[in-house]
């Protein structure tokens, strides 16, 4: 069995990293470069960068905070947020991403995955699903959770795969900020539905709502953001104890 990974988020407005409630209520949280400098020496696997605000106001990701992080890693850095095409794509590889994460556009121009998969390859391109429970199922929404798409959040990760995408992060509004769990029942859902690796988001609080997305949920890979920065939660505990619950998960 692959080891689940476990992914510290930077979610990042004016340089400074936020965090917030269902995709509102931000609040700073500290700097980008020094939360990514501790994270590369307490375990972290991977670290994601998400511009929050690029797509709203209309701009490209802050390549000067994505070359200040990538400084301080060891290991894999994915960046999203404002990346609108093949252009945008380059700049956050060329200021040091491995791979990228793309949301709005994809879904207004799902060939963009394809472009990008071509030429860095499908590891390096990721599809971000901002997922809102709606009746039996979960809705799309875009531009940082303000607009509904009307699609099916099963269907677009499907599609998604097909494209060309290497991983889906699957995040649940209703949960994002909570510290209520990870939405289960999505995440297994989307999971069972693609052959690609799924990144559960959204609702991470404590060691016991990790455990349940990699059992329960089905989830290759949980993403938090809050109960890392803020020391509530150290890695090297968390990881000992999904080890002791017989979770695969890389050492420290």
């Amino acid at each position: 069995m692959l080891a689940r990974r476990i992914i510290a988020c930077l979610d990042v407005r004016n340089g400074c990293v936020v965090k917030g409630i269902n995709f509102g209520q931000l609040r700073t949280a500290g700097d980008p470069a020094e939360l990514a400098r501790r994270y590369n020496v307490d375990g972290i696997d991977e670290v994601v960068i998400l511009d929050v605000t690029a797509t709203l106001e209309g701009r490209g990701t802050l390549t000067e905070t994505v070359r200040a992080v990538s400084k301080e890693l060891f290991i894999p850095l994915t960046v999203g947020g404002g990346i609108r095409s093949d252009g945008d794509a380059a700049m956050v590889i060329e200021a040091g991403a491995d791979k990228v994460s793309v949301n709005s556009a994809a879904l207004a121009d799902p060939s963009l995955i394809t472009r990008l998969a071509q030429r860095y390859g499908s590891q390096a391109v990721i599809v971000a699903v901002d997922a809102k429970a709606e009746g039996s199922g979960w809705t799309v929404f875009a531009r940082s959770g303000q607009i509904s798409t009307s699609r099916d959040a099963v269907e677009w990760a499907r599609e998604a795969e097909s494209h060309g995408a290497g991983e889906i992060l699957l995040t649940s509004i209703d949960r994002d900020g909570t510290r209520s769990g990870f939405d289960c029942r999505l995440t297994s859902t989307v999971a069972t539905a693609v052959s690609i690796p799924v990144i559960a988001s959204g609702g991470a609080g404590q060691f016991e709502h990790f455990l349940e997305v990699f059992t329960d949920g089905q989830a290759d890979a949980a993403l938090a953001a809050s109960v890392f920065h803020f020391s509530e939660h150290p890695v090297k505990d968390l990881k000992e104890y999904l080890h002791g619950r017989g979770i695969p998960v890389r050492p420290c």
